[in-house]
């Protein structure tokens, strides 16, 4: 009778996650004058840094679900409404059905105990993931809920950037007193979507850059949060009192180099790549060309260049590879990934997962297949015939962009329509199946998956490795492997791409379900439209 409900009730939502820990949550956002950036700010009109901590919590705590649309929920209604554009279909999705969306909530605790790890070292592992273009500090809940629910800590930030559709930044107190702490939070500055074209351009590259700066200049903010939170130093928590975070000293994998992962999806999956190898060549940049110009300069002695290494988890659902093309930062984007150092591990700890519409969009994926390469600036590189690891490289069939966000799941009647996008909880789940793995193969202590998850028989003993996730032979039903092979691409000119001439090769537009941060694109007889 219930599920029967279920299926009735007009709201979407969220399934339970399937790991064996319930989920706790914490909303956060921290004056930036309490913390030590690694790098100089690259705005001065941003004073705090948020984000949404996702981990697991004593089974028996206390705490309220958590909206799923940020406060104030109207003004984020009108922000997505604007973002789309009037004549999308979500659009009217959410103009038809503005009250629906204020009763969405995601399935964990609000402000929960942290329940004590029991991992080896008494510590839970850590991964930052970055949202991209149109995404929020929620907008990924199901995908990081769902590897918190199998032990991990998941900080989500909330980029002040321009690319969510509206973000809030809460005014600073100058002084201890509680008068002026209570007017502090309530007062905000609100920071609008900022709108730059998907075609590369000076003007574009330009605005790309200033949007990474901020947001690897918040990550390394982020991280020294982090590193304080787990020290047990007092930082005020503007969102709820600051007693909350207590609870996190000593219980998080974050002073060990190499333990933390990086996870993003499209705009934030290149800013995962753009701060790691920043970070990883800061050492080198006396050595890059004059035309260089870096969007994140860490200190040396910072702790953050101490934190990435060569055996650094990377995670990348479908890599948006154009803000990572700027004339200015050619550079580093033929600069492979850490991993691939002398001494590293090469691609075993390094995760890519597309959609099927991006793999479409071929000129776009022959990027991708450089970047994820020892050597992105050639066609060719040897793997040593094996010596060198390979990437894990795959896409779910029948997925659209919007599946690796919650968007998928919330609005599946939409993105099957408007992307042909099928099984969004699977595709979602099958995206977690792949995430957990790299993590245990990268040696973080991580609960197993489930055999539903699996897809085993139910009466299957608990299996430690989901090794058919990474197989290259259809193991797993719809879960396509990829090669790293630029050749295999031969006919495609990606660098015209690179130059914004993509649209007038043959054979390298985007494909019709072409989605790049969540803005809607249609092609009709060979032109991309806003739909």
């Amino acid at each position: 009778m219930a599920s029967y409900l279920t299926r009735l009730n007009p709201v979407p939502g969220f399934p339970e996650y399937t790991g064996p820990y319930k989920v706790g949550t914490i909303d956060v956002e921290i004056p930036i004058s309490e913390l030590e950036s690694p790098s100089p700010a690259s705005d001065e009109a941003i004073s705090t840094i948020q984000y949404r901590i996702f981990y697991p919590c004593e089974p028996e705590g206390k705490g309220k679900t958590v909206n799923w649309l940020p406060s104030p929920q109207r003004e984020h209604v009108a922000a997505y409404s604007r973002f789309l554009g009037a004549s999308s279909t979500l659009a009217e999705v959410i103009s038809f059905f503005p009250r629906l969306l204020h009763y969405i909530s995601i399935p964990v605790r609000k402000n929960a105990p942290l329940l004590k790890p029991s991992t080896p070292t008494k510590r839970w592992p850590v991964m930052i993931f970055s949202h991209g273009l149109g995404g929020s500090r929620n907008a990924y809940s199901h995908l990081v809920g769902s590897l918190a629910s199998h032990g991990m800590i998941v900080i989500a930030p909330e980029h002040r950037d321009g690319s969510t559709p509206i973000s809030y930044i809460r005014d600073v107190p100058s002084n201890n007193s509680v008068s002026e702490k209570l007017t502090a939070k309530k007062a905000k500055r609100t920071v609008d979507y900022r709108k730059l074209s998907h075609t590369p351009s000076p003007e574009v590259e330009a605005g790309r850059n200033a949007q990474l700066k901020i947001r690897l200049w918040e990550l390394g903010l982020v991280h020294d949060s982090l590193l304080k939170l787990d020290e047990g130093k007092n930082l005020t928590n503007l969102n709820t009192s600051s007693s909350t975070l207590s609870g996190f000293m000593g219980q998080m994998d974050v002073h060990e180099p190499g333990k933390i992962v990086f996870a993003g999806h499209s705009f934030g999956a290149a800013t995962m790549t753009q701060f790691v190898k920043s970070t990883f060549y800061s050492t080198q940049d006396s050595t890059a060309p004059s035309s260089y110009e870096p969007v994140f300069k860490p200190s040396p002695r910072s702790s953050i260049v101490q934190q990435i290494t060569p055996h650094t988890p990377v995670v990348l659902l479908d890599v948006w590879c154009l803000p990572l093309r700027a004339t200015s930062t050619k550079w580093l984007w033929e600069k492979p990934f850490p991993c691939y150092a002398p001494g590293g591990p090469g691609g075993s700890v390094l995760l890519a997962i597309e959609s099927q519409a991006f793999v479409e969009w071929r000129v776009h994926l022959k990027a991708t297949k450089r970047l994820l390469s020892p050597d992105p600036s050639s066609d060719r590189f040897d793997y040593g015939n094996g010596k060198i690891t390979m990437p894990h490289f795959y896409y779910p069939e029948s997925s659209a962009h919007l599946s690796q966000s919650d968007f998928g799941m919330l609005f599946p009647w939409v993105t099957k329509k408007v992307f042909a996008a099928e099984e969004p909880e699977r595709v979602l789940r099958l995206n977690v199946r792949a995430i957990l793995q790299l993590l245990r193969s990268a040696g973080l202590p991580i609960s197993p998956t489930s055999a539903a998850d699996m897809e085993l028989d139910p009466l299957t003993l608990e299996v430690k490795d989901d090794q058919a996730i990474f197989g290259s032979k259809k193991e797993v039903r719809g879960w396509k492997w990829l090669s790293t092979d630029v050749n295999e691409l031969g006919d495609v000119d990606d660098e015209s791409e690179a130059v914004g001439k993509g649209d007038q090769v043959k054979g390298n537009a985007e494909p019709s379900e072409a989605v790049i941060g969540n803005e809607l694109l249609k092609q009709k007889q060979g032109t991309a439209e806003r739909l």
